[in-house]
């Protein structure tokens, strides 16, 4: 299901991923001044038809236009027990109208299998894409153009939203836009629209985020005719909620549902923590790094 593994990384099934100094930050360009850069670390609780089953973080720096994103996740419970399933990726690009990836590397690991990807990018367009071990030929399967192949997101750089042109971090015009997926093996569209505007309180950020409804459209690598892909195409009921960081123009997600075929995926953030120069007029409803420590909740829902 491309849709679950874009939203929770794998489902929880990557595997860790090594990642080297030069990556873990933006880097400024050669003869520029440093610009002071944000972090944002954000923990998640993963829960499976009403049951917890894992947990994740994504943490994030983004300095300038630049931005390098890392999620990591792993099954914890009788879920971890059966299947070990955990795992890593990262991308880095830069920021503008959409994110525009460099670099991303993927991995999964679980008791029985593992599988890796690594891509480079140049300004969203694949450059090259490794898949270990190479996805099994099959007949039915629908090819990756050339074409499906430029002006991409990776699955990592689709959870960083830029806030759309002059609007403010609240417009409900930053729920409607279309993510170009490509995750090195399928290619497919994820395609929010505004459902509403939400008050939230968790350790770390309170106020106002954005729900967007999701759908799913398959483009390639994909077999059409397998009923998970099926599902997915018809599926109604998946949502991402979007709060804002401060000092930067990106929106996260705060909370991901999406409906499976076993019950209801929910990965929700449990802690939001940034650090970073403050700005004088923060986005709507973001708090500075340090902010309450009142339990977690959410609006009815």
């Amino acid at each position: 299901m491309p849709f679950p593994r874009l939203v929770a990384i794998g489902l929880l099934s990557l595997a860790p991923l090594p990642v080297t100094d030069a990556a873990a930050k933006p880097r400024t360009p050669k003869g520029a001044a440093p610009k002071a850069a944000t972090a944002v670390t954000v923990d998640y609780g993963v829960a499976l038809a009403g049951l917890t089953i894992g947990n994740a973080q994504l943490s994030g720096a983004f300095e300038g236009t630049r931005y390098d994103v890392g999620v990591s996740a792993q099954l914890t419970g009788l879920a971890g027990v059966l299947t070990s399933g955990q795992g890593q990726a990262r991308s880095s690009g830069t920021v503008a109208e959409r994110p525009l990836p460099n670099t991303f590397a993927i991995a999964s690991r679980t008791s029985s299998s593992g599988i890796s990807v690594r891509m480079a990018l140049t300004h969203g367009n694949v450059s090259q894409a490794v898949v270990t071990p190479p996805l099994p030929d099959m007949s039915d399967r629908v090819p990756v153009t050339a074409a499906a192949k430029r002006g991409i997101v990776d699955p990592t750089s689709a959870l960083v939203m830029p806030i759309v042109g002059r609007a403010e971090a609240s417009d409900p015009a930053n729920c409607n836009r279309t993510l170009p997926v490509f995750d090195g093996a399928t290619r497919f569209n994820v395609v929010l629209s505004y459902v509403e505007t939400r008050q939230v309180e968790k350790p770390g950020y309170s106020g106002p985020v954005l729900v967007c409804n999701a759908r799913y459209v398959a483009i390639g690598g994909h077999r059409p005719d397998r009923p998970g892909v099926r599902f997915m195409e018809e599926n109604r009921d998946m949502s991402v909620w979007l709060a804002p960081v401060e000092g930067t123009r990106v929106l996260l997600p705060i909370r991901i549902s999406v409906r499976t075929q076993i019950g209801t995926n929910i990965i929700e953030a449990t802690r939001w923590t940034r650090s970073g120069p403050s700005v004088a007029q923060a986005p709507q409803g973001a708090l500075p790094s340090g902010g309450t420590s009142a339990q977690a909740s959410l609006a009815a829902h």
